[in-house]
């Protein structure tokens, strides 16, 4: 049992002062790999809270929205300079509350300080346009302005990454924020908190409330100050939102995915195999982008499975702070349940169990929710578990006799988010960028990955299909055109 003095209580961020809950209440955050170990006590927030927070973050807007560029910047490189001061302990910390590897962790870490200098830098390119007039004693021009104040709701599978790719184009366009991090992984977006508060940030320019979505979410959106939502995590909570907010109120959703890998008969079955591997098991299957489909062409499907199989039962489970762990463990019980569930269905709707899908207990396993990674073959498309989001290290191969057949297979899901193809055929290639329904699109790499500059959104469910993540773009759903005719 974990020892009670060692547990840290954490408190809220509001209007520059950490404090308590207006609840009285805390609740624990765990290490999925052994539930014993509490990371640390956090404030079960309520609507009060985020109403105190929706006022000093609309206050703090009257004046952060005329800070200088340059100065915001300044504020940018420092916090990120915090960040990687203190990689080691923030990875651990990161890994000890989500499960990844420790390797992963501090990729991670490190990738959000870089994402912190990117909207540095893109800060100050922040500009409108000068317009023809048919009037030559007026100038036509536009500006771009801050929204207001943003709420930002984050998921826990990459509890630091996901938040700063919102936070910082939020900031550094001059908005003010109320960020909610997911229960699972308070800790690591506290730490991000942290290192903009303590480089500089104003009192109530980010405001930092945890607890559960059910005693805070719906403050969180219809709170009148609020202009805009950015929300990653399941599509059933994202309609929730969308269906909630004012009609004024912007909304930007990143939802589920069931991305497929085409393996095409030219492909290397090893090559894929590894592609599939690092898609769909990497990250214990906890990615919106993870490989869940393998769609497989008839002449390599059996030597892609029996390399996808050998190379699987090789990887290395156990807890992500162990030196040579490959898989660490689900984020919490709620998803070993939920995945659990969807081998027995797939077993149930006449799927092959080709490898894996059981519980691992006993010894280092005894305390954690541990699964081994699960292989499916002789899958159908209409199959559960070819169409719904398992969000866990589950792949269903669905073996094709054409190239036509997988595309039309690799559609026929409600989700369009991320979407690989493994073949040398430049022909092919061309008609799978153009005519996959995906909002990323990858060619003989895996289906997980993405660059902080460069735009990130799906189609049909996975999004709202309105303003990407990531990237110059991401500045666009922060910001609001205003036009202005300027008689002489």
């Amino acid at each position: 049992m974990a020892i009670e003095t060692t547990v840290q209580t954490f408190k809220n961020l509001i209007n520059g002062e950490w404090v308590d809950s207006l609840s009285n209440a805390t609740f624990e955050s765990k290490n999925p790999a052994k539930e014993s170990d509490v990371v640390g006590r956090f404030q079960a927030s309520v609507e009060a809270d985020v109403n105190q927070a929706m006022e000093a973050a609309e206050r703090a807007f009257q004046t952060w929205r005329s800070v200088s560029p340059t100065k915001r910047a300044e504020i940018f490189y420092k916090a990120a300079d915090l960040l990687e001061a203190k990689l080691d302990q923030y990875a651990e910390e990161l890994t000890r509350e989500e499960g990844k590897t420790l390797a992963s962790s501090k990729m991670e870490v490190k990738r959000s300080a870089q994402t912190l200098r990117y909207y540095a830098f893109e800060g100050l390119n922040i500009a409108g346009e000068t317009l023809p007039s048919e009037d030559p004693t007026i100038s036509i021009y536009t500006k771009k302005e801050p929204l207001g104040v943003v709420t930002v709701i984050t998921p826990w599978n990459f509890p630091i990454s996901i938040p700063v790719r919102k936070i910082a184009p939020a900031l550094v366009t001059g908005n003010t924020v109320v960020f909610k991090p997911a229960s699972d992984t308070p800790l690591i977006a506290l730490r991000l908190v942290q290192a903009l508060h303590e480089a500089g940030l104003p009192a109530g320019v980010i405001n930092f409330i945890t607890g559960s979505a059910s005693q805070t979410g719906n403050a969180l959106v219809t709170h009148p100050a609020v202009k805009a939502v950015t929300f990653t995590g399941s599509t059933s909570a994202g309609v929730a939102i969308q269906r909630s907010v004012r009609l004024s109120t912007r909304v930007q959703l990143e939802l589920g995915g069931k991305n497929p890998l085409l393996v095409m008969e030219d492909a290397d079955p090893e090559q894929a195999a590894e592609l599939a591997i690092k898609g769909g098991f990497e990250l214990t299957g906890q990615a919106c982008t993870g490989t869940s489909r393998a769609i497989v062409m008839e002449s390599v499907h059996d030597r892609f499975v029996q390399a996808l199989i050998e190379k699987t039962k090789k990887l290395n489970i156990g807890n992500g702070s162990k030196s040579g762990v490959e898989i660490g463990p689900l984020a919490n019980a709620s998803q070993l349940k939920n995945v659990l569930a969807y081998i027995e269905i797939g077993k149930g709707e006449g799927a092959s169990l080709a490898y894996g899908g059981e519980q691992l207990t006993g010894g280092e396993y005894e305390e954690g929710y541990f699964v081994r990674p699960a292989i499916f073959t002789n899958v159908t498309p209409s199959m559960r578990i070819a169409q719904e989001e398992i969000f866990g290290p589950v792949i269903s191969v669905i073996r094709v006799g054409s190239f036509e057949e997988a595309m039309k297979v690799a559609n026929d899901v409600e989700y369009g988010l991320s979407a690989a193809i493994c073949t040398q055929d430049s022909a092919r290639i061309q008609y799978f960028v153009n005519n996959i329904q995906s909002g990323v699109v990858k060619v003989n790499r895996p289906t997980t990955g993405n660059a902080p500059h460069v735009p990130f959104g799906g189609v049909k469910m996975s999004s709202t299909a309105t303003y990407r993540e990531s990237g110059r773009g991401a500045l666009e759903f922060y910001t609001q055109i205003k036009s202005v005719y300027h008689g002489m």
